[in-house]
């Protein structure tokens, strides 16, 4: 990857409201030292100012930036032919809203680079994405484009655009990917994890908000989680010849940030959990964002970073590991800018080695 310490400001524009993964976005790109936020569509907040929906990214260069209708984003692609455009809108209107805005980037010669963190990008089978969200694909000929993957499980740059997977799936698949490509375990797994508040969403419901949240724990969708089928498409990616049995149990926690995952296994032959960490370790001594080790990890390890902490337990050929991440970063908005970086050509961690915020 190119070194640009001294280069030009790249714009990045974001498809999407007062959502929290959108703060989230803003917040690390206002920290990013190459992307410069030059718009964010939002047709029910155009013409406010993003920091009076986002009142604690005041006074970081956002005061005088204000929200855009979706239909006026067009124009940064007529003044900027090459731009970072993320997509932080909903499952279902996501597709839509990007055809219409690559369409008039196309008539103005533009090729920006997408990363798409809603679903709408991560199913290269229109008919796929139906069959789980229950509604049709709102741009089926973009499909083919998006490459939709955990960043370190692919090598290369997408030839078109990147998907961010979901956050549930990428505190999955981190941990077991690797077991998979090495032909190391079983092709049936249980995961069950816990999501913080923030991982429904800003607009609260009789489930989610924080009396119902407050001191309290429950699953939801047991085996009938939409991320199910994402996982384990995802894991299948990891060896042409497997064909991967998920079993997941989502749960609802009484914190805001985070996912707390336990992923159980069966290895295809005894190891020590130190062989399987030095395995997980090696697969990732790439990344500047995976770390394995035989002690459990703590939710607090990682909030506000984009890290993955692994930790891993064996016994006999049962194999137990324990994955925290942010899910607002590396599920989200983290995960989408490593995208975005590797896309122009930085390094992955450009703007994401952060302290965690330790006592939150």
């Amino acid at each position: 990857m190119k070194s640009s310490a001294d280069a030009r400001p790249i714009p990045v524009v974001l498809l999407g409201g007062a959502g929290y993964v959108s703060g989230e976005l803003l917040r690390l790109l206002c920290l990013h030292p190459r992307f410069r936020v030059v718009g964010i569509g939002s047709d029910g907040h155009a013409g406010q100012r993003v920091v009076d929906a986002f009142h604690h990214l005041s006074g970081i260069g956002l005061d005088q930036l204000r929200f855009e209708p979706f239909e006026g984003l067009g124009r940064h692609f007529e003044k900027d032919l090459h731009l970072g455009l993320f997509a932080a809108t909903p499952h279902g209107a996501t597709a839509s809203l990007l055809d219409t805005l690559l369409l008039r980037a196309e008539r103005a010669g533009a090729r920006p680079h997408v990363v798409d963190l809603s679903a709408d990008g991560r199913f290269t089978d229109p008919e796929a994405f139906a069959a789980v969200y229950g509604l049709p694909h709102g741009a089926p000929h973009r499909c083919a484009s998006f490459t939709c993957a955990v960043p370190e499980h692919y090598r290369g740059v997408p030839p078109a655009f990147a998907a961010q997977p979901g956050c549930f799936t990428t505190a999955a698949v981190l941990p077991l990917f690797p077991l998979f490509a090495m032909n190391l375990c079983e092709e049936g797994v249980f995961i069950c994890a816990v999501t913080g508040s923030s991982g429904s969403g800003r607009t609260p419901t009789a489930k989610t908000h924080h009396p119902e949240r407050h001191a309290n724990l429950s699953a939801y969708s047991p085996l009938a989680h939409r991320h199910e089928p994402e996982m384990a498409r995802l894991l299948a990616a990891a060896r042409p010849d497997c064909a991967p049995s998920v079993e997941f149990v989502p749960h609802s926690g009484p914190f805001v940030r985070g996912i707390h995952s336990t992923i159980r296994a069966t290895l295809r032959e005894p190891s020590p959990a130190s062989r399987i960490v030095a395995v997980l370790n090696e697969f990732y001594a790439a990344s500047a964002f995976v770390e394995a080790s035989s002690e459990p990890p703590a939710l607090h390890e990682v909030v506000g970073t984009n890290r993955c902490r692994i930790g891993v337990a064996v016994r006999g050929r049962t194999i137990v590991m324990t994955s925290v991440i942010d899910n607002l970063v590396k599920g989200a908005a983290g995960g989408a800018i490593q995208w975005m970086n590797r896309l122009f050509a930085l390094d992955d961690d450009t703007g994401l080695r952060l302290p965690g915020l330790g006592f939150c």
